[in-house]
């Protein structure tokens, strides 16, 4: 089994590419694959910039990464309760190759911010429109207040509750 994950976000430091990473490993027998976003850089996606240039190779090989995973395990950073540009941007390119963005993959879909709320806006937004594109939600877990319920030196949840939460999602839907 393939896992392909990857934090919505171009930051460096993304607690959401922390999250996903950490509830990649949770799965058991599987060869995971992180991606990174800023492997995918693409100028800001317009349509006539599209018309100019065609389809974006940056595009196909993000097609093609989730092309080859069997889960997908997708947490989305919130920039202003939405999408970040940097994952907007590359679903945006891809979408215009092909609306099946996510082709049928079962998704994880998470969720952190540095806020109480983790996330809650993208989660509900992208829970409502990712299906649209091909993604099979299976299950979806935020995890509040990064700070403080994730241990960076240990790359993991410390919230004892919250742990258990998550690993009892995967354990039960996947």
């Amino acid at each position: 089994m393939k896992i392909i994950a990857f934090g919505g976000s171009n930051s460096t430091q993304s607690i959401n590419k922390h999250l996903a990473t950490y509830a990649a490993g949770l799965f058991e027998n599987a060869e995971v694959e992180i991606l990174d976003l800023n492997d995918f850089e693409m100028p800001l996606f317009s349509v006539d910039l599209e018309k100019k240039t065609g389809q974006h190779e940056m595009a196909k090989a993000f097609l093609e990464k989730i092309k080859s995973a069997d889960i997908l395990v997708v947490s989305l950073a919130e920039n202003n309760g939405n999408y970040s540009v940097a994952f907007k941007n590359i679903f945006d390119w891809s979408s215009r190759i092909t609306k099946e963005v996510f082709q049928q993959k079962p998704m994880l879909l998470l969720a952190t911010s540095p806020g109480p709320r983790g996330g809650a806006s993208v989660l509900e937004i992208a829970n409502n429109a990712l299906p649209r594109y091909g993604a099979q939600i299976k299950a979806t877990f935020s995890l509040p207040t990064f700070s403080a319920n994730f241990d960076l030196d240990e790359n993991k949840i410390s919230n004892a509750e919250l742990d258990k939460e998550l690993k009892d999602i995967i354990k039960s839907t996947f």
